[in-house]
């Protein structure tokens, strides 16, 4: 990690004691901005220091990778207070004169308004059109805003997330591994060489069940979810269990 990434972990790291203490003698509840895998991991290193304020994460949808902290519970407050995330549809003008966009062409298009990286959540591409988590606080300014992608005019509408947003359908595969060390499903889910998975580690890529893993011999348990970054995230759906000719056979669902 670069010296102004490890100022800005700690920094955040800061940010995130700060509002553990504002919730806690202010009786109120506090939010973060949207935090990657990355900055969620600078949460659970101070854990320990913040939990007694009470911590939620949550980015829109049960799935969601990017994902607001918010400290408070209704137990010690009395009251509930929803995250304030809204979720926008993405729709060509034309379809038919329509680019196929990537991931990047929404986040490039939504950088170029001059907008802060954390007050956007998850982007979900599909097919002629795409939904995007991001604070309430900013959702006019984009639905108005936002008018092209690429040479893709494009319009904006604030929807219900869980109306509208279609639920992700994870590919199921069965491996079989020696161990069930994660760099070695990693390898088996992605069809990769141990060496790019080890590579994937040196480079901190790989996240078990939202926290950095730098461990890649860490045995996968049933319902652990693993993020190697640029290759995707799967689930362990089941446990494993021994074949015939002495390996493990692993059930992984695998999302696109």
């Amino acid at each position: 990690m670069s010296v102004e990434n490890e100022k800005e972990i700690q920094q955040l790291k800061n940010r995130i004691r700060e509002l553990a203490d504002k919730s806690y003698n202010q009786n109120q509840y506090t939010f973060t901005g949207f935090l990657g895998l990355a900055e969620q991991d600078a949460l659970w290193q101070v854990e320990r220091e913040v939990k007694f304020a009470g911590i939620t994460l949550y980015g829109g949808r049960e799935e969601a990778e990017r994902k607001l902290l918010r400290f408070g519970s209704e137990a010690e407050l009395g009251y509930e207070q929803p995250f304030p995330i809204c979720c926008i549809r993405i729709r060509p003008l034309s379809a038919k004169f329509a680019d196929k966009l990537s991931h990047r062409d929404y986040l490039g298009a939504l950088m170029n308004l001059g907008i802060e990286r954390s007050t956007i959540g998850d982007i979900l591409p599909g097919e002629g059109e795409a939904f995007l988590f991001c604070l309430d606080t900013i959702a006019e300014f984009i639905c108005d805003n936002l008018e092209q992608i690429r040479h893709t005019h494009v319009k904006c509408e604030v929807v219900d997330a869980a109306a509208e947003v279609p639920q992700e359908e994870p590919v199921r595969q069965v491996i079989q591994v020696a161990s069930p060390r994660v760099d070695a499903v990693i390898s088996k889910v992605y069809n990769k060489s141990r060496s790019d998975c080890l590579e994937l580690f040196r480079a901190g890529k790989v996240y078990v069940n939202g926290r950095l893993c730098e461990n890649n011999s860490k045995p996968l348990e049933a319902g652990d979810v693993v993020n190697a970054r640029g290759y995707g995230k799967f689930r362990i759906s089941g446990e494993p269990h021994a074949t015939r000719k002495g390996k493990l056979a692993i059930e992984a669902e695998v999302y696109p």
